[in-house]
C-alpha cells in the first residue's frame, strides 16, 4: 500500500524533472525569438521544433509546465489549508455557523470558476500568475470545506469524539486531536482533482488570450498549434501532450497523498 502511494507521485516527479532537464537542454530563455526558425520541425538542434516567431518549444513547454505545476500546487494546498479547518469547525459548531458555511459552499460552487476568471481577468490590463492564482483561490476552497463538513458530521457522533467531550476536552482540542486527523485523509482526495483542474483552466485562459504577461503557458502553445494546424502540426501535438501529462500527473499525485484513515 505504501509503495503504491509513492508510485502515484512518480508522474508528477517525472514532469518536474523533465521540465528542469528540458530547460537545461534548451539553453535559451523561453521568450527568445528566432524568426528565421518559425514553425520549423523537430530536429537535433530543436528536439520539439519551433513555434510562432521561432520560439523553442522545448524551452516554452518545459517552463510552462513547471509554472503550471507550481501554480496548481500552491493554490491546491492553500485551499486545502483554508477549506478543511473551516468545514471541520462549522460541523463541530453546528447551528447558524454550519448553515452559513454550507450556503457559502453552495454559492461558490454554483458559479463556474472559469467564467469568474474570465470576468475578473478581463478587467486586469496585464494579467499575471498572481492574478490567475488569486481568482482560482476564490473558489477552490469550497470543495475542501464541503468534504470536511460532510465527514465531520459523521465523526461528531462517533464514540471516541463523544468520549473526548465527556472527559472535558475543549472544542479546539477535539478538533485538533481527534477530528482533523481523521478528516484529512478523506479531504486530501480533492487535492489531485483541484490541481488538475487548475492546470487545465490556466491553459484554457491562456488559449483565449488571458494568460500570463510573459506568454509562457501551455495554453499559449495550444493557441499557436491551432493557428498553424496544417503548416506545423507538431506544435499542437506538443501542447496537447504537455497539458495532458501535467494534469494527469497532478491527479495521480493527489491520490498518492491519501493515507489510510485512522479512527481514534
Amino acid at each position: 500500500m505504501r509503495r503504491a502511494r509513492w508510485l502515484d507521485l512518480a508522474p508528477l516527479v517525472v514532469v518536474v524533472v523533465a521540465g528542469g532537464v528540458g530547460l537545461m537542454l534548451a539553453g535559451a530563455p523561453a521568450a527568445r525569438l528566432e524568426p528565421a526558425r518559425a514553425w520549423c520541425a523537430p530536429s537535433s538542434a530543436r528536439p520539439l521544433g519551433c513555434g510562432e516567431a521561432g520560439v523553442d518549444l522545448l524551452a516554452v513547454v518545459s517552463s510552462a509546465a513547471l509554472h503550471a505545476v507550481a501554480l496548481a500546487v500552491t493554490v491546491s494546498l492553500g485551499s486545502f489549508a483554508i477549506g478543511t479547518p473551516l468545514g471541520v469547525a462549522a460541523a463541530l459548531a453546528r447551528g447558524r455557523f454550519e448553515r452559513i458555511v454550507e450556503r457559502a459552499c453552495d454559492l461558490v460552487q454554483a458559479f463556474p470558476t472559469f467564467m469568474l476568471a474570465l470576468a475578473v481577468l478581463s478587467a486586469v490590463r496585464v494579467p499575471s500568475r498572481v492574478h490567475i492564482g488569486a481568482v482560482f483561490a476564490l473558489t477552490a476552497w469550497a470543495p475542501f470545506a464541503r468534504l470536511a463538513l460532510a465527514q465531520t458530521r459523521v465523526l461528531r457522533g462517533a464514540a471516541f469524539v463523544e468520549a473526548a467531550v465527556a472527559l472535558g476536552r475543549g472544542r479546539l482540542g477535539v478538533l485538533v486531536r481527534h477530528v482533523l486527523p481523521n478528516v484529512l485523509s478523506v479531504v486530501a482526495v480533492q487535492l489531485g482533482s483541484t490541481g488538475a483542474a487548475i492546470v487545465v483552466s490556466e491553459a484554457a485562459l491562456a488559449f483565449v488570450g488571458l494568460g500570463p504577461r510573459d506568454g509562457v503557458s501551455l495554453g499559449g502553445v495550444l493557441d499557436q498549434g491551432v493557428a498553424a494546424m496544417l503548416r506545423a502540426p507538431h506544435v499542437l501535438v506538443v501542447g496537447a501532450v504537455a497539458v495532458f501529462a501535467t494534469s494527469v500527473a497532478m491527479l495521480t499525485a493527489g491520490r498518492g497523498l491519501v493515507s489510510r484513515q485512522r479512527w481514534r
